[in-house]
């Protein structure tokens, strides 16, 4: 049963454990509700002899989310995914989306329905998205915050160092994680996301308690100064949408707050318009939608020495010969990489010279 005066908490049991609901002030003025676990000593002192039998009484925690319909609980259950805190308004909002047009540039309609499909269909499996810039004034942060200002508790901050705990309850239940300043360099780091970000299920586990079983739907928004190796993305990934995003020109100090100022009239739009694409890959849109200039420098950075070492020998030669094709054998390779200093075996290199990435770098290439 919630006290009369909200401001000074209300209680709720969930299985056997009392928690008093409290609303913790913020910098900015607003406030956000929170779960402290209490003692139910302290509860008696604190209120008269019947009070506890009049406590909402939950039998566990569930996580559904849903913005248009929320529901607190579910049967027995209590909720534990938080209504958003704005709805939706007829009206304009041209500030968001001149600053939705910087970040996603000529893929404005698909940065528009990414973030419909968050807000509409919560449960949705989409693409990690990671924006690299490495000069100052970009937006990436101001993007973050925004998704924040909408989306509320359900999106959580996470550093590089979260991803190496073994705890992560604090995020397993989140719509969106995301990660400034992004350097995620360890391939252990980018196979735990890339796995995250197509899974079902998760095993959440928090400080002292046993690891639990949890649905998980958290989508992945990393931004990083590193433009060439923020995080290890293979040759054929399919599970990442990178751009890059040039300074804005034009400064504003109050573009957060402007941008919240819009977030109703926002959300109007994305509850009305027609999505621009359809569900064709288990991260809603098709691969080749997905491929960017900056996706293609990730890739070509995480290619092995030889690899590398090789399209560089290639271009060179056939730059300074004026060639459009250039034929060679395994045998010739092996020669120029030994006078650069280049240790490979015939094997490997058959290997990279088979893969048809290699082959897609605007070079015409006859091997024997």
């Amino acid at each position: 049963m919630k006290e009369e005066n909200k401001d000074s908490g209300w209680y709720i049991r969930v299985g056997t454990t009392l928690y008093k609901i409290v609303r913790r002030p913020l910098m900015s003025g607003d406030f956000i509700e929170e779960r402290r676990i209490w003692n139910y000593e302290t509860l008696r002192q604190d209120h008269s002899k019947d009070f506890i039998s009049r406590i909402e009484k939950y039998d566990g925690f569930c996580s559904v989310p849903d913005h248009i319909n929320y529901q607190r609980s579910i049967g027995t259950f209590l909720n534990q995914y938080e209504p958003i805190l704005y709805q939706p308004e007829r009206g304009d909002c041209p500030l968001t989306l001149g600053f939705l047009r910087h970040i996603f540039g000529e893929q404005l309609e698909m940065g528009l329905d990414y973030l419909q499909l968050l807000y509409t269909k919560p449960l949705t499996k989409l693409p990690i998205i990671l924006l690299v810039s490495n000069e100052r004034n970009t937006g990436k942060t101001t993007f973050l915050n925004f998704l924040k200002a909408i989306f509320a508790g359900n999106m959580t901050f996470n550093t590089n160092e979260d991803f190496h705990s073994q705890f992560n309850s604090d995020w397993a239940h989140k719509l969106i994680v995301g990660v400034d300043e992004a350097l995620l360099d360890r391939r252990e780091d980018s196979e735990r996301i890339k796995n995250l970000s197509t899974a079902l299920s998760y095993k959440a586990e928090a400080k002292g308690k046993d690891r639990q079983e949890v649905e998980f739907f958290a989508k992945f928004v990393l931004c990083s100064n590193n433009e060439n190796c923020p995080i290890i993305v293979e040759k054929g990934e399919t599970r990442y949408w990178v751009r890059k995003i040039h300074p804005i020109e034009k400064k504003d100090t109050e573009m957060l707050d402007n941008l919240k100022g819009e977030i109703p009239q926002f959300l109007y739009l994305l509850s009305n318009r027609k999505l621009n694409t359809k569900k064709e890959s288990r991260m809603w849109f098709r691969h080749d939608l997905l491929v960017t200039d900056a996706l293609r420098r990730i890739i070509t950075h995480n290619r092995g020495k030889v690899e590398n070492e090789m399209l560089t020998v290639i271009s060179e030669l056939m730059q300074i010969r004026e060639m459009d094709e250039y034929q060679f054998s395994v045998l010739n390779m092996l020669d120029m990489l030994k006078r650069n200093s280049i240790s490979a075996e015939a094997g490997h290199i058959r290997k990279i010279l088979g893969s048809s990435d290699f082959c897609s770098e605007g070079i015409s290439l006859f091997f024997f």
